[in-house]
């Protein structure tokens, strides 16, 4: 992209011309970029927009975004506090730029700061075991003390215990829609606790509702901005697959957490470990992997808590049938029952009823130690 030779701000007649261009019908990032690189400039493109569609066979004009819509826009977002940015800028995350086809503008919301330190994307089930939960907790609380920052993209299951786990340190949640329309909107307090120490951004408008091909396009931006990606679970056919195959594209380093055979939640990880993926089993494994790139050491800092302590969950997924809740959780990896009582955030009584129910149905297993999984 010869056109964006030096990082400076955008005026504000410039970047009311980046909105109008990247806004009109028919143009994406990729259109984007070819226009703007075949006519030299966004304004020369935008002005050779409706002759490109009348020459094209178009049997209507597409919609080109008007400077008021434009405006309208931007205003919005600033009476929000979320700030737009162009390719061209200095706050433009700069791992993102690297990638093909980058977002032509970003829209930020919270410490921007967070942008300038190294970035590790952590994603996984939105149906996630105990077991899945519990490692992304730790490993998302372990990276974040070491420095790094956790980016993922603020759905249910792994996403969410990854967010939470750093919020101290700072997290990026990436999203498919507006900053108006977050998904699920379950999350919204959480967004809200994360952009205190760390950030959100999106590519769409404010009030973009998000659709289904919205999330594949969220999942380059959550690989593009990160220097490495953790698959902790995913199934044979999953959004964290694509980030994973997103990220190899790009050139970045892709980890993945070994799953039980068993468990189709672990199917797509153990794929990816035979496709040659990174095992991960602690937070060391991703940073030995990550120091050569950023040329410098990395120190874990000592554990004084327990394992048990240093898992940071300030409330747990909601549920409106908890039977339903705490099967979703176990699997054909042990795990223990205190576990399930702190990763639920329901009570013991009632966790250990829902074991005793499966008990006689037949469908729980008990190991040592306290341990249960499914049968």
């Amino acid at each position: 992209m010869t056109y964006l030779n030096d990082h400076r701000r955008l005026t504000d007649e410039e970047r009311l011309d980046w909105l109008r261009l990247i806004r009109c019908d028919n143009v994406g990032p990729r259109t984007f970029h070819d226009l703007v690189s075949f006519y030299g400039g966004v304004a020369p493109a935008l002005a050779a927009l409706p002759g490109l569609a009348r020459r094209g066979g178009s049997g209507r004009r597409g919609r080109i975004c008007t400077p008021e819509q434009a405006e309208i826009e931007l205003k919005a977002m600033r009476a929000s506090g979320v700030d737009i940015y162009a390719l061209a800028e200095p706050e433009y995350p700069s791992r993102l730029e690297m990638i093909d086809d980058p977002p032509p503008l970003v829209a930020l919301r919270g410490d921007l700061d967070v942008f300038k330190r190294p970035l590790i994307a952590i994603v996984g089930s939105r149906n996630a075991s105990a077991a899945g939960v519990k490692f992304t907790q730790r490993i998302a609380a372990d990276l974040g003390d070491a420095g790094f920052v956790v980016v993922s993209g603020l759905a249910r299951g792994v996403d969410a215990a990854a967010h939470r786990a750093s919020l101290a340190t700072g997290t990026v949640a990436v999203l498919a829609g507006g900053h108006h329309r977050i998904y699920p909107a379950e999350h919204l307090d959480l967004l809200e606790t994360i952009v205190v120490n760390g950030a959100a951004i999106s590519e769409m408008p404010l009030t973009w509702e998000p659709r289904a091909h919205d999330f594949p396009r969220r999942n380059r931006i959550i690989s593009g901005l990160s220097l490495g990606v953790v698959v902790v679970e995913a199934a044979r056919r999953s959004g964290s697959l694509i980030t994973a195959r997103l990220a190899g594209e790009q050139g970045r380093e892709v980890f993945a957490v070994p799953g039980s055979p068993l468990d189709p939640r672990s199917e797509g990880t153990n794929g990816l470990l035979k496709q040659g993926a990174t095992p991960v089993t602690e937070a060391a494994d991703v940073i030995a992997a990550i120091e050569p790139i950023l040329g410098r050491p990395i120190e874990l800092p000592a554990v004084q808590e327990s394992p048990q302590d240093r898992i940071r969950v300030p409330n747990a997924e909601a549920a409106t049938d908890e039977r339903a809740a705490i099967i979703a959780l176990l699997g054909p990896t042990p795990v223990s029952i205190d576990d399930l009582v702190r990763v639920s955030c329901t009570t013991a009584t009632i966790v250990r009823g829902i074991l005793l129910e499966l008990e006689i149905a037949g469908r729980l297993t008990r190991h040592g130690a306290g341990l249960v999984s499914l049968s």
